[in-house]
């Protein structure tokens, strides 16, 4: 028990005056002499005892009623060491993410979060909140209810190991607060749990879905194309078997197309397929019915008019291989001599390939420097027989550094960069049992470049700096057996790509999203995103005859979206929510050490409240002093 006043407490020690009296006290009985009969003696005993007993009992009294008048100032009161800290910061973490609009036994988990967060009494402390897309610092209890309501779901999703970091943050720097954090989440992923700081109470309120089945439209992608119609397949998941079927449906715009169904009472992935006639220009929605989670049962997509890839091989080698790899329906592709090359057509290419050439003219290093600076790539391949003065002059110009000799040596590639973008969804896994390819001749090198891939010793066979790609050994085959490796075919078709990135079907929210508009602008001029509601301007970077559009959080609802120049339309792009909470797989949070876990908003407020309540009994001191002076009134009333 502790005491609001406690120096009132010093005046018990007054108490002690009337028991001193009490026992000390200095009347001294006169002895009367009477007549020896001992009735009356036994009588006068009986009554001097009974006197005594009197006055104690009414002493006792007399203490107790004063004592307790005297506690009752001092105002006793119970309360727990979180109560008596008067300086508190409390943190709210709420998970708006995908995941949280399945439902529980009261509807949506995120909106049931919100009603009761909006519904409990909160004291009037400041509070710093957040969520995966928002945060606030040191609002008002009022504000923060105002506010709390209007939370949307969000495509991104912070790992628990970025909520603890962001909520460091949003606390000020006072070490003698008590800090809590309150994570209002389903706890849906695979992140593991990170070690909790003990300088703060974390309290988790776990919402559980009673239902955690879901369907969700994967991805889309063509199978065949003809020049009048596409064969377009669709994939399709579930979480678990179900004997219904799944209808899905292929709108055109507003305009439904085509409608099929899938069954999942065997497989829980499968696949459908529909085919488009007359495609250019398809504005596409998949669209299948699943009442649990919303956002993964819509899938856009659009098919505009496609353009080609413009690259130019200049060659004094056989270009056979390049031929073969970039065909006519992507690629509108070019070859020329050094010695007849036509230099106007160069700026408008989108790659350039030096296939071995022996000399390198100044004048078409200068050329490809400007090509390079403008947002061309190039494809560097030497010969046996280049010379290396006026070759390191045009690797200097392009500032990647310099050869140094070529060295006849038989040498193996074997290091694949598998994380390099060229690779990017090329290989399942990274592969140990490939057949590498080797080469018989070789040049060492001392090049600023990032390697793509590696010779056995760790030193580059092909790397790569800004838009200039370099080869340190001839592709010919009489050097080298790449032209017949399962890597030749990959590697340079996403060199051609990744030169020229064109729009894809579609794309996802939240990743770095990059393609090449085929447009000139005048200074000043700039490109947007739009739909029938908003309009951004994204990134965009602008070259000589491209503008490299580059998205990533923005937009941030999917849907289809046109690309204009002030009021032309330029072609449609399509973004879609990731489809990462697709799968429902939950972390349990009562495995998180030192971290207390509350199965509902209110439980977990409720239990604060009790934690910072302050039990005061001076009420019940004032009522045991009154007791006892009617105790006392009734001793010296009643009793004999």
């Amino acid at each position: 028990m502790q005491f609001k006043y406690p120096e009132i407490l010093y005046a018990l020690f007054f108490l002690l005056i009337p028991v001193f009296i009490h026992l000390f006290q200095l009347r001294r009985f006169q002895k009367i002499d009477f007549t020896n009969v001992a009735f009356l003696k036994k009588v006068s005993l009986q009554t001097r005892k009974s006197s005594q007993l009197k006055k104690w009992l009414t002493l006792l009294m007399r203490l107790l009623a004063f004592a307790c008048i005297i506690i009752a100032f001092a105002q006793p009161f119970i309360a727990s060491k979180t109560a008596m800290n008067s300086e508190k910061e409390t943190v709210i973490y709420i998970d708006n993410s995908f995941s949280m609009q399945t439902k529980g036994q009261d509807g949506s988990l995120l909106e049931r979060a919100l009603q009761q967060l909006y519904s409990i009494p909160m004291s009037n402390q400041k509070i710093s909140w957040f969520t995966n897309n928002s945060e606030r610092k040191n609002v008002s209890a009022q504000d923060f209810k105002n506010e709390v309501l209007s939370v949307n779901y969000s495509q991104e999703q912070l790992s628990l190991h970025e909520v603890l970091l962001k909520s460091d943050q949003l606390y000020s720097d006072n070490s003698t607060a008590e800090k809590r954090l309150i994570l209002i989440s389903d706890f849906q992923g695979s992140s593991a749990f990170p070690e909790s700081n003990s300088e703060q109470t974390i309290n988790a309120v776990w919402l559980k879905p009673t239902n955690v089945q879901n369907i969700s439209l994967d991805t889309v992608y063509f199978t065949r194309t003809a020049p009048s119609s596409i064969e377009l397949m669709v994939n399709i998941s579930s979480q678990s078997q179900f004997d219904d079927t799944v209808p899905v449906s292929l709108y055109n715009g507003s305009s439904l197309i085509a409608k099929s169904a899938v069954d999942f009472s065997g497989d829980l992935s499968t696949s459908i397929v529909f085919n488009i006639e007359n495609y250019i220009g398809f504005n596409g929605k998949l669209e299948i019915l699943d009442p649990n989670l919303q956002f993964d049962n819509t899938l856009y997509f659009n098919i505009n008019e496609k353009d080609k890839i413009k690259v130019l091989s200049i060659n004094e080698s056989d270009p056979g291989y390049l031929q073969r790899i970039f065909n006519p329906d992507e690629f509108e592709y070019l070859q020329q001599g050094v010695d007849e090359l036509n230099y106007s057509i160069i700026p408008s290419q989108h790659l350039i390939v030096l296939n071995e050439i022996k000399m390198v003219p100044e004048s078409l290093s200068t050329i490809l420097r400007s090509f390079a600076d403008n947002g061309g790539s190039i494809l560097i391949i030497p010969s046996e027989d280049t010379q290396l003065e006026p070759f390191n002059y045009l690797l200097n110009t392009l500032q990647v550094g310099s050869f140094q000799e070529r060295i006849v040596q038989d040498k193996a590639i074997t290091k694949i960069i598998f994380d390099h973008p060229i690779y990017e969804n090329v290989f399942e896994k990274q592969v140990v049992n490939f057949q590498y390819p080797k080469v018989s001749s070789f040049f060492t090198h001392s090049l600023n470049t990032s390697p793509i891939l590696n010779f056995d010793d760790g030193s580059s066979f092909l790397s790569q700096r800004g838009s200039v790609f370099i080869s340190s050994a001839p592709l010919n085959l009489d050097n080298t057996n790449f032209q017949n490796s399962p890597l030749i075919v990959p590697t340079i078709y996403n060199i051609a790509q990744q030169s020229f990135p064109l729009p894809r079907l579609y794309y996802s929210i939240g990743n770095l999203n990059t393609y090449a508009v085929p447009i000139k602008l005048n200074q000043d001029e700039i490109l947007t995103l739009s739909d029938s509601i908003t309009k951004m301007i994204p990134l965009q970077q602008t070259k000589a005859n491209q503008v490299l559009i580059t998205t990533k959080d923005e937009p941030s609802q999917s849907g289809i979206y046109t690309l204009e120049k002030e009021n032309e339309s330029l072609s449609n792009v399509s973004y879609n929510y990731n489809r990462s909470e697709s799968v429902l797989q939950y972390n349990e949070p009562n495995q998180w050490e030192g971290v207390t876990v509350y199965q509902s908003v209110g439980n977990l407020f409720e239990q604060i409240t009790k934690d910072n309540s302050i039990k005061s009994y001076w009420k019940w001191f004032v009522i045991f002093a009154l007791l006892f002076l009617l105790l006392e009134m009734l001793i010296l009333k009643f009793y004999r």
